[in-house]
């Protein structure tokens, strides 16, 4: 242990963040340590309000500071249409292409038997709700297009096929592997004007 017991728990918090290695959590705490004593504290304070005042939307899964997200609760989107999304930055995503307009659906992930996520731990049966309550014509399944997604996607499908609403989903311009969350604007919105109905 080279650093005092403090610092050595912030070096190490910092550690656990994605994508931060060990080099980085130690700028970062050195950069916390030297920073004007504000700075600090308003990282402190921004922390314990996001975690204490964000939540899930209780329709869609969405995060939000309100019972209902800003997209279920605006009047301007149209609801026959629902897109879903393995996670809420996903949406983020979606909505900077401005070419869709209708509701969303989270799954909170996707079906992967290796880690033993199975349909039970996502909200299949929420968005089984969702679509038996209120006049949907088309689901639009925008799942990574990985192995996870792919499964997920053709999962999901074949629970809505019996329902009779159009299911379609995204039109590969996305990377296979990749995530929505780092795909650029332009290659979205092809994907999403190019996407297809599952048979």
């Amino acid at each position: 242990m080279y650093y005092p017991e403090p610092l050595n728990k912030l070096i190490i918090a910092l550690g656990k963040l994605p994508g931060v290695g060990p080099k980085t959590a130690q700028r970062l705490a050195f950069h916390l340590l030297n920073a004007p004593p504000g700075e600090a504290r308003d990282l402190v304070t921004a922390i314990t309000e996001a975690r204490q005042k964000i939540h899930y939307c209780s329709v869609c899964g969405n995060l939000t500071d309100r019972d209902l997200c800003s997209i279920c609760s605006d009047p301007q989107r149209d609801s026959s249409i629902i897109c879903v999304v393995e996670e809420a930055r996903d949406i983020i995503a979606l909505e900077k292409t401005r070419q869709y307009r209708g509701l969303y659906h989270v799954l909170q992930g996707a079906i992967s038997p290796m880690d033993g996520i199975g349909p039970e731990q996502l909200t299949v049966k929420e968005l089984l709700g969702r679509l038996s309550e209120r006049e949907v014509k088309e689901v639009v399944l925008a799942t990574n297009a990985d192995v996870e997604g792919e499964a997920t996607a053709l999962y999901l499908a074949r629970l809505i096929a019996p329902m009779e609403i159009k299911v379609t989903r995204l039109a590969y311009g996305i990377p296979v592997g990749s995530d929505l969350e780092y795909a650029d604007e332009i290659t979205l919105a092809r994907a999403f004007s190019g996407r297809r109905q599952i048979k």
